[in-house]
């Protein structure tokens, strides 16, 4: 690698992209790093061995800014680095909600950015990170996104209008999982297990469904047909989940997701 990578604002997601970049064989040399509290940059500094500087040194040293700050920071984060970033820096945007279009006219005309939602399974190379291009943004600045992220788990391309409905529901949707996982905890408790027993069952059940959904190639109604015997246990349960509406509260909760994404995007803190 030749080129400079800097991760503003590095917070976990940020340095979970950052020990990936480091796993997959990026020099130290090429990785820069920046954080809001001196006690933060060195000890990312310490732990990894990269190099942590100022906002306003990344922008002009580095050839690709990934941004990492919450979307209500993103403004703030842009005015300091205005001033310093070249038209021809690669800027890669995490943030929640905010449009490439937001960035761009903070910036010098004609500045390709590039804007992908990612996940906390990041920490474990099982991200799911989903990338559009900016209007200034090539093909090659969409695989140098893709190499980056690549190295924390798989990359999907969508039109950035698609990025809120992928917010949703997988920048969104590991909570989701972590929910289920709580609630069917809860209920094996009740139904006498212990808790760490509860926990080991739910987890293994889930980490199974999730590769053979993954690996099989069959619809997901297929391998619940699959599961579900005639006037057996799993049926009874799916009539349940049926009648207190959990699909439809599960299509309720992510087109609030969905919503929440866009008014982050409108300013609405």
């Amino acid at each position: 690698m030749t080129q400079k990578v800097a991760v503003l604002g590095t917070g976990k997601i940020g340095e979970a992209l950052l020990s990936g970049v480091i796993r997959a064989g990026w020099p130290l040399s090429d990785l820069l790093v920046t954080a809001r509290r001196p006690e933060r940059a060195k000890e990312l500094q310490e732990r990894h061995g990269v190099t942590a500087v100022t906002n306003a040194e990344a922008a002009k040293t580095a050839d690709t800014l990934i941004l990492t700050v919450k979307p209500q920071d993103m403004g703030t984060l842009l005015d300091e680095l205005a001033p310093h970033i070249p038209a021809d820096r690669l800027v890669i945007s995490g943030a929640a909600g905010i449009p490439t279009s937001f960035i761009e006219e903070r910036l010098s005309a004609g500045t390709p950015v590039v804007r992908v939602m990612t996940n906390t399974p990041a920490l474990v190379d099982e991200a799911m990170s989903v990338i559009s291009a900016g209007s200034h943004a090539t093909a090659e600045h969409l695989a140098h996104a893709e190499e980056i992220f690549g190295a924390v788990g798989k990359t999907l391309r969508v039109p950035e209008s698609q990025q809120d409905a992928c917010t949703a529901l997988s920048g969104s949707g590991p909570a989701y999982f972590f929910y289920l996982v709580e609630a069917m905890t809860d209920a094996g408790i009740l139904l006498g297990l212990p808790r760490d027993k509860a926990h080991d069952l739910i987890v293994q059940s889930a980490i199974g469904a999730a590769v053979m959904l993954r690996d099989s190639g069959e619809h997901p109604v297929k391998l619940r047909e699959n599961v579900t015997s005639p006037a057996g246990t799993t049926i009874n349960a799916i009539r349940e989940l049926e009648n207190h509406g959990v699909r439809a509260a599960l299509i309720a909760a992510l087109e609030a997701a969905r919503d929440r994404s866009r008014e982050l995007a409108s300013g609405n803190s």
